[in-house]
């Protein structure tokens, strides 16, 4: 029997787990995140996304068939054309306009994580790229699961933050992230217990990465 995405989270169950449940996190669900740390994740989550975009122009130069080219477009168009747009138009509701996020620099932590899940795509193959993004799509779909079930999570009107834990767990984002789930299972199934620790270490760093990228919204830092 082959590995699964679970196996790379069990493979670093702690790190997942801090992630997951981070402060900022339960914060954001509790509906008490000082806004200004708000505005500043809001801000390098916007530039973390044009760099997501990249990633799956990166992806598609990475694709070994018709199918997984198809998949890479796919991903860049919903990216461009619908998850910046929303982006955008969330940064609006949060006093954040298009000409701000244009001249943003980027925090040091924004720097490392997209810079890092590059990097693992050029040095390595479609899976590596992809397991190097997977904490980010995979991980907030678990994360808007996890703060639902949570007796601490306030919804509507009296969290500020609804719109965003909504965004994350509505039907398409959890539709997109169960069909990276498969893709990666179905990859994952074929690897040798050597490639599996590879991904492993890959994935284990993006998540640490994720974990600092948290915490830089938190601080506030540069």
């Amino acid at each position: 029997m082959g590995y699964r995405f679970s196996d790379l989270t069990a493979a670093c169950q702690d790190d997942w787990r801090a992630y997951v449940e981070h402060d900022f996190v339960r914060a954001l669900g509790a509906g008490t995140l000082e806004p200004g740390a708000f505005r500043h994740y809001l801000q390098q989550d916007y530039l973390f996304l044009v760099h997501f975009a990249r990633a799956y122009a990166l992806a598609a130069y990475k694709s070994q068939d018709l199918a997984e080219l198809r998949q890479a477009f796919d991903g860049l168009k919903t990216i461009l054309d619908v998850e910046l747009d929303l982006h955008i138009g969330f940064c609006r509701d949060w006093g954040i306009d298009e000409a701000d996020l244009a001249a943003l620099p980027e925090a040091r932590a924004t720097l490392a994580y997209t810079r890092y899940v590059l990097d693992a795509g050029s040095r390595g193959d479609l899976l590596d790229l992809r397991v190097a993004l997977s904490p980010c799509l995979v991980g907030y779909g678990e994360i808007a699961g996890w703060l639902a079930e949570q007796p601490f999570t306030v919804r509507g009107e009296a969290n500020p933050f609804e719109a965003w834990i909504a965004m994350y767990e509505s039907e398409d984002f959890q539709a997109a992230m169960r069909a990276e789930r498969a893709w990666l299972d179905a990859r994952l199934a074929e690897v040798t217990p050597a490639r599996f620790a590879r991904l492993a270490g890959i994935f284990r760093d993006a998540t640490r990465l994720e974990i600092d990228f948290w915490q830089m919204g938190l601080d506030r830092a540069d």
